[in-house]
């Protein structure tokens, strides 16, 4: 009988194994990677295209040309795909980050021939409706102009703004009267130029059909679908702000919200894996050190957090949250306090030992299942790296010390670099 009353035995996680993708390339020369996994005859297929924000030349043409590429082509009309992709008991669905955009499709394997059919159609043939993009950019106008009265919603568009700059591809300006200005021929030039077999990756994962390799060749492999143009863009460098105070006032705001950080690197930077220990500690779970100071000690916010975000081209270190108007500059000072604990002094052996197990625990977690598979491989892929990150990451996280995270915190996150925005009152 299992004693309740006694707590399980502590273990820690002494190694992990990643099921590694395989690949092969279509006539055409499309890389596609499979992760064959999972009891379910369940497969997702993701097309990925180099056609996030980071390649349009003007605000919302990227997510304009993925959130519209599935309205239709000049064979079938939107609701006929959306309706034969459901009658399948397939999903279709679209997504455009800041560097990349993914289409991606999930569907039963015995109906996954039927289901392509109408996302080659889209892929290579989607015609972009002119009645089906004005209604889109009212919709997206109207969203626009209510987040434009939220704080946080402000904050982290202005706070993109002060670490790249408004002309960045990161931190591109979006105004209201750019939902009116985007015309349908700046969408099909840019859905031409980049949804193409030159700029197309393919990741396949689930419990993968036999024939998968011809099915994908019969639909994607056969001819070089779209032109052939170069897609590569220069790097563009960042116009981050020389100041390092900014204030939004809202005189009617109840809350503030609070961004701050700096611009600093990707994943394949080398003190990225100790940073991320760092983050973890400072601001990175629930039990944070801001979570228990600003939270659960003063009860100034229902969450703050920090984190690290790693774009193909650049990264930044931030931190987030919202607070009661009245105890703005009480946050403000609390978490400057905070970083300050981390330059001074060591953490705590135990506090250390327990973040560590956290950060492989949530790792551990993040690997059960193809799909999750698939995006641990996808987050390696984009960056140019490989399986041996992962190997690098976990020694890394075993064997940070208190002194390396101190010697960190001392060199990242002076005060002197910290870019400070409130949105609100104070």
């Amino acid at each position: 009988m299992l004693n309740r009353k006694q707590a399980p035995q502590f273990k820690t996680i002494d190694s992990i194994a990643i099921q590694h993708a395989q690949s092969f390339k279509l006539d055409n020369g499309i890389h596609v990677y499979t992760i064959d996994a999972g009891s379910q005859d369940l497969t997702r297929i993701e097309f990925i295209f180099k056609a996030g924000m980071y390649y349009q030349d003007a605000p919302l043409v990227a997510s304009a040309a993925g959130a519209l590429i599935e309205n239709g082509t000049a064979k079938y009309s939107a609701n006929q795909i959306s309706d034969s992709i459901d009658f399948y008991g397939s999903f279709f669905e679209t997504s455009v980050h800041q560097d990349y955009s993914s289409l991606a499709l999930f569907s039963l394997n015995k109906h996954l021939e039927s289901t392509l059919v109408f996302v080659e159609e889209l892929i290579k043939n989607a015609n972009y409706p002119q009645e089906e993009i004005d209604t889109y950019f009212i919709n997206k106008k109207q969203k626009f102009l209510v987040n434009s009265q939220k704080v946080d919603v402000l904050a982290r568009r202005i706070y993109s703004e002060l670490l790249f700059g408004k002309t960045h591809p990161y931190g591109l300006e979006v105004k209201a009267e750019d939902h009116d200005n985007t015309k349908r021929n700046n969408i099909v030039d840019f859905y031409k130029t980049h949804y193409t077999h030159n700029n197309c990756t393919i990741i396949v994962s689930g419990k993968l059909p036999a024939n998968l390799a011809q099915v994908l060749n019969a639909h994607f492999g056969k001819e070089k679908w779209g032109t052939a143009a170069n897609i590569e863009k220069a790097y563009t460098p960042a116009k981050t702000t020389k100041q390092n105070i900014h204030y939004v006032e809202r005189p009617d705001a109840v809350q503030s919200a609070i961004r701050m950080g700096r611009k600093l690197f990707n994943k394949t930077h080398p003190d990225y894996f100790n940073f991320q220990v760092l983050n973890t500690i400072f601001g990175g779970y629930f039990g944070s050190r801001l979570m228990a100071n600003i939270r659960e000690d003063k009860g100034y916010t229902y969450g703050i957090g920090s984190g690290l975000s790693s774009l193909v081209h650049d990264g930044y270190f931030f931190i987030t949250t919202e607070v009661g108007s009245d105890v703005t500059t009480s946050a403000l000072k609390e978490v400057y306090k905070e970083i300050e604990i981390m330059q001074n002094d060591l953490v705590p052996a135990d506090e250390l030992e327990t973040v560590k197990n956290y950060i492989l625990g949530q790792f551990l977690r993040s690997v059960e299942g193809p799909f999750a598979l698939a995006d641990k491989f996808r987050g390696v892929w984009e960056f140019g790296l490989d399986y041996s990150y992962y190997d690098n990451y976990f020694n890394a996280v075993k064997s940070v010390t208190s002194q390396q995270i101190r010697d960190l915190a001392g060199k990242y996150l002076q005060k002197t670099d910290i870019i400070e925005l409130v949105v609100g009152k104070k």
